[in-house]
């Protein structure tokens, strides 16, 4: 069985091999390049961030699989993956239907990422460790709809299609936020589910998520005030 190092070390082994793979002959290379440009910076930083923070193997692995689904879709542009057409016909959906399954999984893999680094870090507890990751996952998933928006705007038109990959559907980017949205609410719907199953304090936390301190006071303008009396 492999030590956790090793796992580690077979997850970033798992990417390089289906970026390789991703890289050779891709479909559109003016598309794959746009598509890795966040590849390039996202997963160097997840790796160095490793050596000061380390993530649980879960995390890794969830990110591990998001990673190897969105190179697969550099590699044939996400509006041509073979697979998406084998969910239109099953979906009787009129589109591929890869864009959708891999914005689904953006929020169904990286919301438990997201929670780990709020609990640990930011030390969240009860409702808030639920609500929080769903919040900022939805927010990524627009923060990167709005990336796409900037980058497809300065490219020449064809990248661009391909990069969006909105196949005609005015809609698109809200669609794809959604299903970012519906990921994650599933994901953090199956952790509660998990907690209520075997944390006995799971819901002594959540009424202690909503309790105020005391002594508790407004911010606004009475901490502006207090700081312009100092």
């Amino acid at each position: 069985m492999l030590n956790a190092k090793n796992y580690r070390a077979t997850l970033i082994l798992a990417i390089m091999a289906t970026w390789v793979w991703a890289a050779v002959n891709p479909k559109f290379p003016d598309d794959w390049l746009l598509e890795n440009y966040l590849v390039f910076i996202f997963v160097p930083f997840i790796i160095l961030l490793g050596r000061y923070f380390r993530l649980s193997n879960v995390s890794y692995t969830l990110i591990t699989v998001f990673m190897i689904l969105h190179l697969i879709g550099s590699h044939y542009t996400y509006a041509e993956v073979p697979f998406g057409y084998t969910l239109q016909d099953w979906l009787g959906a009129e589109r591929n239907m890869f864009d959708r399954l891999v914005h689904f999984s953006f929020g169904f893999l990286l919301a438990y990422p997201v929670r780990e680094v709020f609990l640990r870090i930011a030390k969240v507890k009860g409702f808030w460790g639920y609500y929080l990751p769903f919040d900022v996952t939805l927010s990524l998933s627009a923060i990167y709809e709005l990336i796409e928006w900037g980058t497809a705007a300065k490219v020449d038109p064809a990248s661009a299609l391909a990069f969006l990959g909105s196949q005609g559907d005015i809609w698109d980017a809200q669609k794809d936020m959604l299903m970012a949205g519906v990921g994650a609410l599933l994901t953090m719907f199956s952790i509660a589910i998990i907690n209520v199953s075997f944390n006995k304090n799971f819901w002594k936390e959540m009424r202690q998520s909503f309790k105020i301190d005391n002594p508790d006071s407004a911010l606004g303008e009475v901490k502006l005030m207090e700081y312009l009396d100092k």
